[in-house]
């Protein structure tokens, strides 16, 4: 961007949609398929997607979500004028979908041993816009679930429970400690 806000010369931008980016900040994590179908041309729609899936461990379905957002964002931003390695930058928020459609493709990529395909995102981001890889990674990691076993319930079985953010913590008992500090 140049310092009045304008777009360079050979910079191009996806055009701002308000309507999804409020869908999205109104939905469950989980529920950004309904986002998706009310809003199926949406760039950031399928980045929000394919960052869901990514965050669940659906790798296969995120690499899909995340080529169909990056492949989306590539006939927008055809449209308004880019050429394939033209800058896309960061600054412009709607660009963002884009840059992360390419980093959420690349890390499936690599998790399914697509190795060139992980290359060539990798390079199209950078030639997109160097800092973003940076910014993405400070701002948009995902966040794995994580599984705890719950001692009680398993009873030595070895069962696993899918842990949330907000899971309660029973508080551990100890034995005769009763009105001690």
């Amino acid at each position: 961007m140049t310092p009045d806000e304008t777009a360079a010369e050979n910079e191009a931008s996806l055009a701002d949609d308000p309507a999804v980016r409020q869908a999205i900040a109104e939905s469950v994590r989980g529920d950004v398929r309904a986002v998706v179908t009310a809003h199926p041309a949406s760039p950031l729609a399928w980045a929000e997607l394919a960052d869901s899936a990514d965050s669940s461990g659906h790798v296969v379905e995120a690499f899909a979500f995340a080529t169909v957002a990056a492949d989306l964002a590539r006939e927008q931003l055809a449209a308004a004028g880019w050429q394939p390695g033209s800058p896309v930058p960061w600054s412009d928020e709607p660009n963002r979908a884009y840059l992360r459609a390419l980093d959420a493709q690349r890390r499936a990529a690599e998790a399914l041993g697509l190795r060139d395909r992980a290359a060539g995102a990798a390079r199209e981001l950078a030639d997109a816009d160097a800092e973003a890889p940076a910014r993405i990674a400070s701002e948009y990691t995902p966040t794995q679930v994580i599984s705890i076993v719950d001692l009680e319930a398993s009873a030595g079985r070895g069962t696993e429970a899918p842990a949330t953010i907000g899971d309660p913590i029973a508080a551990p008992e100890a034995a005769g400690a009763a009105g001690e500090d």
